[in-house]
């Protein structure tokens, strides 16, 4: 499983270089977060493809190394909407929270830590449940899902 922390960087890259489009790896864990930024509006579109083109025909057509994501970026006045994407659960030191810590989080309270998230930040957080395994913070605690935060997205 590639870690996240490639994702962050890539898309960060992207939103510097004022990039239009970004291609990442078909994978469980980078479609989860690749939705969680579209529903909470950091990317416009997201199209599944082959290495060359976003193509949703061909994506089955394909074998499984050659599947990538195609993702629009977001400019609100020619600034990029995503400013900022870091890392919290890191393979040295995973961070796992439960629910009356991830309420504490989304508050605007400390917890384990980790700074709390400010107006307009995200938190991604993947959970143990098959159903729902990536959500955004607040959805899981919503849903009363505890689990681990990967990253948080300003």
């Amino acid at each position: 499983m590639p870690l996240p922390h490639d994702l962050c960087a890539r898309l960060q890259n992207a939103f510097r270089a004022r990039h239009q489009k970004i291609v990442v790896d078909h994978n469980t864990q980078n479609l989860g977060i690749m939705s969680i930024l579209l529903r909470t509006g950091f990317v416009s579109n997201l199209t599944r493809g082959t290495v060359e083109l976003a193509s949703p025909e061909q994506f089955n057509e394909v074998p499984e190394a050659q599947k990538r994501i195609w993702a629009d970026l977001k400019y609100r006045d020619n600034r990029p909407v995503l400013n900022n994407m870091e890392l919290i659960s890191k393979p040295s030191k995973r961070v796992y929270m439960d629910l009356a810590e991830i309420r504490l989080l989304c508050s605007g309270r400390r917890a384990q830590q980790i700074q709390p998230l400010r107006m307009g930040e995200i938190a991604v957080v993947k959970t143990r449940s098959k159903e729902h395994q990536w959500l955004e913070a607040r959805e899981a605690l919503l849903l009363k899902l505890p689990g681990e935060v990967i990253c948080r997205a300003r």
